[in-house]
């Protein structure tokens, strides 16, 4: 989903806009899971996820009338929910640096082999050791499959940052990886 927001979307925002809180309702409910993923992998607590997504559509609600529809409506949603996850972040751990926090992948399971998950637990390792700039491109590209304009759209930073970031994640998630990568 590149570009403005579907035609019945943008209804919902004109909408909810106007302070009609069943069509923003609806917005909340076609973005939630998303956003509480989003929040998930910058933080790795389900509940805190939990309620940083709450704060961060309680904060879209209160900002609603400053939303543009230039860029897609998920993408303004998400960096409120990522700068939500480092608020509940710091509220949460007022000493922990938001680095030092792990990512975690809701899909894990019961059934996971137990080599599946070393291999995982050494990717949220490394990925957690990122600074926080080049996680969130991470996230948002790797797990949320974003574009790398809806990237750029959503951190309010340039395509070109985007990709620098990327490669420097990239690169040294393959550095600190290798050894891992080599034994597989």
């Amino acid at each position: 989903m590149s570009g403005k927001p579907t035609e019945d979307e943008l209804v919902l925002i004109v909408d909810a806009q106007q302070g009609d809180k069943r069509a923003f309702g609806e917005l909340v409910r076609r973005h939630h899971r998303g956003v509480v993923n989003v929040v998930y992998r910058m933080c790795g607590d389900a509940d805190l996820a939990e309620d940083a997504a709450q704060e961060a559509f309680v904060r879209a609600w209160q900002h609603l009338p400053r939303y543009r529809p230039q860029s897609p409506f998920r993408n303004w949603l998400y960096r409120i929910a990522i700068n939500a996850a480092y608020d509940a972040l710091r509220r949460e751990h007022d000493t922990v640096d938001p680095e030092a926090v792990a990512l975690v992948s809701p899909e894990v399971g019961p059934a996971a082999l137990v080599e599946q998950r070393e291999l995982e637990e050494r990717v949220r390792q490394a990925v957690q050791a990122l600074p926080p700039a080049s996680r969130e491109v991470i996230v948002l590209r790797e797990y949320e499959g974003l574009s790398y304009r809806e990237i750029a759209d959503a951190l309010e930073i340039p395509v070109g940052t985007v990709m620098s970031r990327l490669n420097y994640a990239r690169r040294w998630l393959r550095e600190a990886l290798s050894e891992t990568l080599e034994n597989l």
